[in-house]
């Protein structure tokens, strides 16, 4: 994580090394399951909406991240992360075919 998915940003003089988009999304991603686990769901919501708004806003790839994670989760969790970014993602098609019909 913090060689790949790393970026420096200046803030007030002082370069501070920040996560990536795909950086937050892998730390999003990793750390949903667990939550669920947890039954923590206002934390699931929280997490959910932060992975939807970097996939709507960003657009970054997704396969690269799986591709990342497959070694730190097993195949049953790397399958349930994908159905849940699979089902934001088909939110995501819902709120953009809304959004193309209003215009």
């Amino acid at each position: 994580m913090q060689r790949e998915y790393v970026t420096t940003q200046n803030f007030i003089e002082q370069a501070i090394p920040c996560a990536t988009v795909e950086g937050l999304l892998l730390l999003k991603m990793y750390a949903l399951l667990s939550l669920y686990r947890q039954g923590s769901f206002a934390r699931v919501g929280i997490y959910e909406n932060d992975i939807a708004t970097l996939m709507q806003l960003y657009q970054p790839a997704l396969d690269p991240l799986f591709a990342e994670l497959s070694p730190h989760l097993n195949a049953t969790d790397l399958e349930a992360v994908r159905e849940i970014l699979d089902e934001i993602q088909q939110r995501i098609a819902r709120y953009r075919q809304k959004s193309d019909q209003g215009k």
